[in-house]
């Protein structure tokens, strides 16, 4: 699995920029990719989503940074040689589509498959199989399932603030393990016993 976690300058990929991309090779952990990218010309951006990933304007628009388009073609570069390059990730779909966004309006090929890991729903599954429910939010009817809320039930303190996209990518990665497998992945979090075991 290619375990991939994105920043972005916002939430929809046809008017807002890819500004960060973290990445990992399941099989091989120490295989990683990270790098940081100026939003395209004409990109939105949303105040809340700096916010978030604690770029500022300044960051995203620095002409000495690698363009979009370079970044996307770096990570895809790189990710050639793995073995299984299926994306895995919490709502990869988010990344996978900023990705392929990219990619058209820089002319790349994508070759990416549609399908996708969600660790979300190895969350949901695992919480099933243990015999427990999962959590709904009640206002909104829907899973309260987020990032924090995987990493709890999976021994994990939660994400560190502001968000960065190598950070999440080993998250990621680890809590896939933990869910999938029942043991730990990454050095970064060795300490944190896993719950259920």
């Amino acid at each position: 699995m290619l375990v991939l976690d994105i920043e972005a300058s916002g939430t929809e990929p046809h008017i807002h920029s890819i500004v960060s991309i973290g990445a990992l090779d399941f099989d091989n952990p120490d295989n990683r990719f990270y790098m940081e990218c100026r939003i395209w010309e004409g990109a939105h951006i949303m105040d809340g989503a700096l916010e978030v990933n604690g770029f500022t304007k300044a960051q995203i628009t620095d002409p000495g940074k690698k363009t979009e388009a370079e970044a996307v073609q770096a990570f895809i570069e790189w990710s050639q040689h793995i073995a299984d390059r299926t994306l895995t990730g919490q709502n990869v779909s988010f990344d996978r589509d900023f990705l392929r966004a990219a990619s058209a309006r820089a002319k790349l090929p994508w070759n990416f498959a549609y399908r996708t890991v969600d660790t979300h729903s190895l969350c949901w599954m695992h919480i099933i199989q243990s015999g427990g429910r999962p959590p709904i939010d009640v206002q909104h009817k829907r899973s309260s399932l987020d990032l924090d809320a995987i990493l709890r039930y999976c021994g994990i303190p939660d994400e560190p603030e502001p968000h960065n996209a190598l950070t999440g990518a080993l998250l990621h990665a680890e809590v896939a393990s933990r869910l999938l497998y029942g043991k730990k992945l990454l050095p970064e979090f060795a300490t944190y016993e896993i719950p259920w075991r």
